[in-house]
């Protein structure tokens, strides 16, 4: 149904997430993070309270193991989700229901954190873990090489019809915010879509934004 990565890059503090789906617009309620307080994604039958209440949690300074489990304890519909958090210190979490479909896959470490049901096979989290863990630049092109690099591994078993990738560095709005609804080829076009905004006008405009 969906894979999806959250990553924390050390270097500069930021925090990311990035993610595709067999349907669209995936962009809408599964991605989510925020600058100095981690990332979060909610996937499966997707939980959108779970963006909500997760992230403000994670601002009051909640780690991601209670987060998780304060968000699937009071969910009776929990067996149907798939989560994962990562606390501002880097720290991850994860849940996945028992009802999932398969192939479902989850990877945990510090400063990443990757997911997927509705898989075409197990090796699409490895795969994506490897990618990323190789994968050297800014922080939106190592995401992007991590769902690449799920979707050659099979990805989702119906194919993939939407992506996007955000990214949060040092202020309230996000570094990178794009996404792609629904493509033939989501991302082929999300590429486009991060070269369109790194470099040309939009970055110099983008340079120019009121900062706190």
């Amino acid at each position: 149904m969906t894979f999806s990565i959250l990553a924390h890059d050390r270097t500069n503090g930021a925090f990311g997430v990035a993610t595709a789906t067999g349907g669209p617009a995936v962009g809408s309620l599964v991605p989510h993070a925020r600058a100095g307080v981690g990332a979060l994604a909610t996937q499966g039958y997707t939980n959108p309270l779970y963006a909500y209440d997760g992230m403000a949690a994670l601002e009051a300074g909640q780690g991601a193991e209670a987060v998780v489990y304060a968000l699937t304890t009071g969910d009776p519909e929990r067996e149907r989700r798939q989560l994962i958090v990562m606390d501002r210190t880097g720290a991850t979490a994860g849940w996945s229901g028992q009802g999932l479909t398969d192939a479902v896959g989850m990877h945990l470490e510090t400063d990443t954190a990757i997911a997927g049901n509705l898989l075409a096979n197990t090796d699409v989290v490895p795969a994506m873990a490897e990618a990323f863990s190789r994968a050297t630049g800014p922080l939106e092109l190592r995401l992007l090489a991590a769902l690449t690099a799920g979707d050659v591994a099979g990805g989702d078993a119906r194919g993939i019809q939407s992506a996007a990738i955000k990214t949060y560095a040092d202020q309230v709005y996000p570094a990178i915010d794009v996404r792609v609804d629904y493509s033939l080829n989501p991302l082929d076009d999300l590429s486009t879509l991060l070269e369109k905004v790194r470099a040309g006008g939009y970055a110099d405009f983008f340079a120019t934004l009121p900062r706190r």
